[in-house]
């Protein structure tokens, strides 16, 4: 016994120590590289209108719950991590479909998982998935997603510097808002803009710190307006429903960022999904100076993800409404987590 208890000891030694987020120290704009937080991610998503497409890809960094316990056990001594799982979603609206794979580095023998990623600059490698930092942009390939960007203006950090509250935990939240896109979704030469996000911090499982758990589910969007504005807006939600922060950044043409007063999310129109679970699809969204309503352009976007067991819709949006008196066009992409899921036959269940 004496000697099970001491392997325990050594293995929690060598467990990684993990940051949280500090609301008081929010992050610089240019923290594009990894961090030891309990949950981290990298996404990259544009609507193309000429082309007819709409595409997000994601990269997840996470590690087990270390305060999660099977019996007597600490799953984390054993898996301590980190984990990858990489999400391409395209969407053709000419064919009226979408695609939707994923990755996911989680294996019994790589207690270590086997992903690559590395800062500076910023490379990400899962297989043959790759983003990667040149000199003035970044190169993503990832299956049918092929394109360059280029930011057209600097990084930013949306107020507060984060997202999420004690409760659910927080994530800090830095963008290049408005890049250049060119390159070839589905064999389709492409061209446009992109928006693409770093987010990095500590929610990461419920209460129980249950892989299967979430701490938060939020309904986002990235919207570039018609006279070079870009908007962020989110609210997020506890485990219970309840909306527990609304946030809403407002970056101007000239690649300033500035928190939206008073800003409000309401929902307009809901659907069903076939898995029977229920989206809010179309928004009025307000704040100090702006009036949008905002639509989905396909509703069947949901997304049921095996490698982070999540439910998500995601998909292109577009608006009218107004800013600052002046009335704008948006478009973009809308991202809604229902909660978790569990795939059939999987681990937890």
């Amino acid at each position: 016994m004496r000697r099970w208890i001491l392997v325990l000891l050594l293995l929690t030694g060598c467990l990684p120590a993990l940051q949280g987020v500090d609301p008081h120290r929010p992050p610089s704009p240019d923290s594009w590289g990894p961090h030891n937080a309990p949950l981290e991610w990298w996404y990259v998503s544009s609507y193309l209108p000429e082309a007819g497409l709409a595409f997000h890809w994601a990269f997840f960094k996470a590690y087990m719950p270390q305060h999660w316990r099977v019996g007597p056990l600490t799953p984390a001594l054993f898996f301590p991590g980190p984990y990858h799982a990489s999400h391409i979603a395209v969407t053709d609206l000419r064919a009226n479909q979408k695609l939707f794979e994923e990755r996911s580095d989680f294996r019994f023998d790589r207690p270590f998982g086997e992903s690559q990623v590395a800062y500076p600059p910023l490379r990400i490698e899962q297989g043959d998935w790759r983003l990667w930092q040149e000199s003035n942009g970044f190169r993503l390939t990832a299956g049918p997603i092929q394109v360059r960007l280029v930011p057209l203006k600097p990084a930013v950090v949306h107020p507060p510097g984060y997202s999420g509250t004690a409760e659910t935990g927080r994530m800090y939240y830095v963008s290049f808002t408005r890049m250049a896109l060119e390159g070839s979704i589905l064999g389709r030469r492409v061209q446009g803009e992109a928006w693409m996000d770093h987010q990095w911090g500590d929610q990461l499982g419920g209460p129980s710190g249950s892989p299967t758990a979430l701490s938060a589910l939020w309904d986002w969007f990235g919207l570039h307006l018609s006279d070079g504005t870009d908007l962020m807006l989110y609210r997020v939600k506890n485990p219970r429903g309840e909306v527990v922060q609304v946030a809403a950044s407002a970056i101007s043409p000239e690649g300033q960022a500035e928190a939206l007063a008073n800003p409000r999310m309401t929902p307009l129109e809901s659907w069903s999904s076939p898995s029977g679970r229920t989206y809010d699809l179309a928004w009025s969204v307000e704040a100090e100076g702006l009036s949008l309503r905002l639509e989905p352009l396909r509703k069947e976007q949901e997304l049921l993800s095996a490698s982070t067991r999540v439910v998500y819709w995601e998909g292109p949006v577009v608006g009218t409404g107004s800013w600052r008196g002046v009335p704008v066009l948006a478009r973009g992409m809308g991202e809604f987590v229902a909660g978790p899921y569990e795939p059939p036959g999987g681990l937890f269940r």
